[in-house]
């Protein structure tokens, strides 16, 4: 495949997508460390939003799909003020998502995790993570994919009160 211009990849629309910031009383948030990445990169849960979906729904399947956690240990405390954009750099256009889409642009979902370490389970049917662990919300932004990092800045922005709550 030929690698899109500037112009041709301006054209291509975002993945609708949807994020969960699982928190503990503490203020640490879920991290998980990405099984198809070579480097060492570490993200909260996150994946598209199926037709017909509401953000929240989606939020929810994909943090059971990833997390192995169920709607009945969290509370949903806050929801992002906007749709936050990301772009998917160069290298990575055409190469995922069937090169359909230019970046992904997702709603995020504050959710106090009520359960113990043992309700976690990244061992899932499609599983996303080989690793994973509470993080500090600075720590995170260290250690995501640099084309993430503005995105996660703004997330934790938006939810910095909840976190600290």
């Amino acid at each position: 495949m030929a690698k899109k211009t500037g112009k041709e990849t301006s054209i291509l629309p975002y993945r609708p997508c949807a994020g969960v910031v699982l928190f503990r009383d503490d203020g640490s948030v879920f991290a998980g460390k990405r099984i198809d990445n070579p480097v060492d990169a570490w993200q909260m849960p996150q994946g598209g939003i199926d037709f017909g979906e509401l953000p929240e729904e989606a939020a929810l399947r994909e943090l059971r799909e990833e997390t192995g956690v169920s709607s009945a240990r969290v509370t949903v405390e806050a929801q992002s003020q906007d749709w936050l954009r990301y772009d998917l750099p160069d290298e990575l256009l055409g190469k995922i998502w069937g090169g359909k889409f230019r970046g992904q642009e997702q709603m995020w979902f504050a959710m106090r995790f009520l359960g113990t370490d043992a309700d976690v389970n990244i061992e899932t049917d499609n599983a996303e993570f080989c690793e994973w662990r509470w993080m500090e919300p600075a720590d995170l932004i260290e250690s995501i994919v640099p084309f993430k990092r503005d995105l996660y800045i703004a997330v934790f922005k938006d939810f910095e009160a909840v976190l600290r709550a």
